[in-house]
């Protein structure tokens, strides 16, 4: 597998070792960090593949142990990252490397978060509202590194993770600055092993990510532009690496895509995610594949605040039409890769449209949309992805 994309340190919004190999750097990290006893946190599906291997072999020969969590299901919730936190405890850990797609990196943050905070405090007192996160005492948050497996959710740049009420079924943003990890390995060869239907979701998230922030209201020019670029990548490098899993070029350039969404979504999310995160808590669907099953849908939706912005992003693109020929070009994205036409599809009933509008509606991404999300409308959104 030869690439021409070449290895590069960056330092924004974190110290990101990027390019192809990088994984072998890891113990290094640790080092640097102070982690003497990282804990691996990753899902039960990447907890039996070479790459994982690979990780703790690197691990294990630096004389930092090869220990690993992997009983996080695909929406993780609190029952995860407690059972994660117990294994955490009575290992001794001082250190998490977050290790897989969104649900590794989400769950791996929450243990790091929450292994040593006082009795009394629950993870859900930390969500993202307000200045919530100052509950937890900040020095007893262990330091985490990213390695993503995935090119999508971005959860490597962020500082908060998304962990599922397993009593109320929301989802929920859990934030706090020091979840920021210390240090990010994005190696792209680390994704060629991803299963189709996985590279296609994961890689319609990035999307997702870049095209709410790009739509978002709100005023960050800096992450307006990092938006346009992240789906320049995505709509060049996607179909490429669906179709041919081994090309790491197009890898590194998905992986980078990835990265700017989480980035570029500082600025705002919208309907597209307010939509998908209930989906995904009722029905555990996967959350890109959702995400890229209902944006056509949002598009429509937000056409009339929208269309010049994304007439603008359209001709950057190269993608002639405007609005209509940008909206056409989602449908080719999809139908190359095998997305579902609509939430029929995903198994949603439509007896519990009421019951997820009222989800939609609570979820924070709803702020964001350039469109505000009234009960009528958005029940009516979800209607038409029906």
């Amino acid at each position: 597998m030869t690439h021409n994309v070449p290895n590069r340190n960056w330092s924004y919004p974190t110290a990101i070792k990027f390019g192809v190999g990088r994984i072998a750097e890891l113990a290094d990290h640790c080092k640097a960090a102070g982690i003497a006893k990282p804990l691996l946190v990753t899902d039960k599906a990447l907890a039996a593949l070479p790459i994982t291997a690979q990780a703790l072999d690197i691990l294990d020969a630096a004389g930092l142990g090869r220990a690993v969590f992997s009983e996080v299901d695909p929406n993780p919730n609190e029952q995860n990252m407690a059972d994660g936190i117990k294994v955490y405890r009575a290992g001794g850990h001082d250190g998490v490397i977050a290790f897989g797609g969104g649900s590794g990196l989400d769950l791996g943050k929450m243990i790091a978060l929450m292994a040593h905070q006082r009795d009394g405090l629950s993870v859900w007192d930390l969500e993202d509202i307000d200045d919530w996160y100052t509950r937890a005492d900040a020095d007893k948050i262990a330091p985490v590194i990213a390695v993503p497996t995935t090119a999508g959710t971005g959860s490597e740049v962020g500082r908060a993770g998304v962990l599922t009420n397993s009593a109320t079924h929301k989802k929920k943003i859990i934030f706090h600055p020091r979840l920021m990890p210390v240090v990010t390995i994005c190696d792209p060869a680390l994704t060629v092993g991803m299963p189709r239907f996985i590279t296609a979701g994961t890689g319609m998230d990035a999307l997702a990510h870049c095209l709410e922030a790009y739509c978002s209201p709100f005023y960050h020019p800096m992450s307006q532009g990092i938006a346009l670029e992240g789906m320049r990548l995505v709509f060049e490098n996607l179909p490429e690496v669906y179709d041919t899993p081994t090309d790491l070029d197009a890898r590194a350039h998905m992986m980078s895509a990835a990265a700017m969404g989480a980035v570029a979504f500082q600025k705002g999310l919208g309907a597209i995610h307010s939509l998908s995160h209930p989906i995904g808590a009722v029905y555990n669907t996967h959350h890109g594949t959702t995400n890229a099953v209902v944006m056509p849908m949002v598009l429509d939706f937000n056409r009339p605040a929208i269309e010049d912005r994304i007439e603008k992003a359209a001709a950057y693109l190269g993608i002639a039409g405007g609005f209509d020929g940008f909206r056409a070009a989602i449908m080719d994205l999809r139908a190359k890769l095998g997305i579902p036409a609509n939430l029929t599809a995903m198994g949603v009933d439509p007896a519990r449209l009421d019951e997820l509008t009222e989800m939609a509606l609570e979820d924070p991404s709803c702020g964001g949309n350039p469109i505000e999300m009234t009960r009528e409308n958005t029940r009516a959104l979800f209607a038409a992805c029906m």
